[in-house]
C-alpha cells in the first residue's frame, strides 16, 4: 500500500494487532449484520481484559489501507488502557496517532472508534458480541448512474463513428457522470492527464463541444483521494504485449482509472458509475484479460487487487488460505461475480 502518507503507511503494514484473539473478552463489530456484509466498509475488535484493564486489543478490517490504518492505532491506543480511557478515544486522537487522515477518510476513524467501543461493551456483558450503531457512509450501495441520467444519456446519444466500442464508449459515459459529480479533475478522479481524457472523448463523443468536457474535468469541490501507486503498480503488470491503439480505452488508462475509483468508498462497479457489477468484469475482461484471468475464483474485484498487493508484501489479509472455507467467504465473493 503506497500513496498513503509514511506514517499511515506504517500502521496498515504494521501485524502486531490484526487477527482474531481467542478467549476475547469482548467483540465489537461494525458493518458486518446480515443485510450488510460485503456492500460496506466493516471492522471488527477484539478485547481481552483484566478487572476494568484492557490488556489486549486485536482487530480485522475489510477495507482499505486507511481503515487498516485507523484499526491499528485505535488498537495502539486501547492496549494496557482502562476501559473507560479506551471509551474516550475519538476520531481526533485517531487522527493525531496517524499523522492526519484525509477528510473524506475520517469515516475510517469512525469505525474503529465505534466498533472499539463496542467490544468495550461486550466484555461488560460477559464476552456477548455486540454490534456497532454508526450510520452508513456515502458509499452509494446501488448504481450512482442510470439509464436516464443527463449527462450519460447526452453523451451516449451524440453520433460516433462506427467503429467505437458500444461498450466502451457506455463505460466512458458513466465515468463522466460520477467525475462530474465528484468535482474533480481527471487526474484526480480518473487517474488520466486531462489530453488523455480530452483525447478519448474526441474519439468516443466526437460531436459534444470539448467546452462540455472542460466543465466536467473542472475541479469545483474539494474531494480529491490519493490513488494508491502501489495499485497502479499491481494493474500495469497485467498490461497485454500487443500494441495498444492510440486515443483508443486501453489496458493502460483503464489500470489508470480502476485504481483512481478503488481509492473510493464502497463498490469499485458503483465508484465506476456503471449500471451492475457484471460490467466492471466485462471490462477487465476486454482490455485487461490476464487480469481477468487472475481472478478466477470470481473475488469482488477491490478485495481482489488489495489482496494480491498485501500477498507480494508477505502479509495476511485473509482468515483462511482456502477461500471457500473462510467464515468471511461472503465479504469478498457476490455469488461467483466479481
Amino acid at each position: 500500500m503506497s500513496g498513503y502518507s509514511e506514517q499511515i503507511l506504517r500502521y496498515a503494514d504494521n501485524p502486531h494487532h490484526v487477527g482474531e484473539l481467542a478467549g476475547a473478552d469482548g467483540i465489537g463489530e461494525v458493518g458486518l449484520g446480515a443485510e450488510e456484509r460485503g456492500a460496506r466498509i466493516a471492522v471488527r475488535f477484539f478485547i481481552k481484559t483484566a478487572g476494568r484493564q484492557v490488556e489486549m486489543v486485536r482487530f480485522q478490517a475489510f477495507g482499505c489501507g486507511y481503515t487498516i490504518a485507523a484499526c491499528a492505532a485505535a488498537a495502539e491506543l486501547a492496549e494496557n488502557t482502562s476501559m473507560n480511557e479506551v471509551l474516550r478515544i475519538s476520531r481526533e486522537a485517531i487522527n493525531a496517532r496517524l499523522g492526519g487522515l484525509p477528510v473524506d477518510r475520517f469515516y475510517c476513524a469512525d469505525l474503529a472508534v465505534e466498533a472499539l467501543r463496542a467490544a468495550v461493551a461486550g466484555s461488560e456483558r460477559q464476552g456477548e458480541r455486540v454490534t456497532g450503531n454508526l450510520a452508513r457512509h456515502q458509499d452509494h450501495a446501488g448504481p450512482r448512474v442510470r439509464s436516464d441520467h443527463p449527462r450519460y444519456r447526452q453523451l451516449m446519444d451524440s453520433a460516433c463513428s462506427e467503429d467505437m466500442v458500444a461498450a466502451d464508449r457506455h463505460l466512458l459515459a458513466c465515468l463522466s457522470a460520477v467525475m462530474e459529480e465528484d468535482g474533480c479533475p481527471p487526474e484526480i478522479a480518473l487517474g488520466l492527464t486531462s489530453q488523455q481524457f480530452i483525447s478519448l472523448w474526441q474519439n468516443y463523443f466526437p460531436d459534444i463541444d470539448l467546452d462540455v468536457a472542460a466543465d466536467i474535468s473542472a475541479s469545483r469541490v474539494s474531494s480529491a483521494v490519493s490513488m494508491d501507486p502501489e495499485l497502479v503498480s499491481l494493474l500495469l503488470g497485467f498490461i497485454p504485449a500487443a500494441h495498444e491503439p492510440a486515443n483508443r480505452l486501453s489496458g493502460t488508462l483503464l489500470a489508470h482509472i480502476l485504481a483512481a475509483r478503488a481509492a473510493r468508498p464502497g463498490h469499485l462497479w458503483v465508484a465506476m458509475g456503471l449500471f451492475e457489477r457484471a460490467e466492471l468484469g466485462a471490462a477487465i475482461k476486454r482490455h485487461l484479460p490476464a487480469l481477468f484471468a487472475a481472478n478466477h475464483q470470481g473475488m469482488r474485484w477491490k478485495r481482489f487487487f488489495y489482496k494480491q498487493i498485501c500477498e507480494q508484501q508477505g502479509g495476511l489479509l485473509c482468515k483462511s488460505p482456502v477461500c471457500g472455507e473462510c467464515s468471511e467467504y461472503e465479504l469478498c465473493f457476490n455469488d461467483g461475480e466479481p
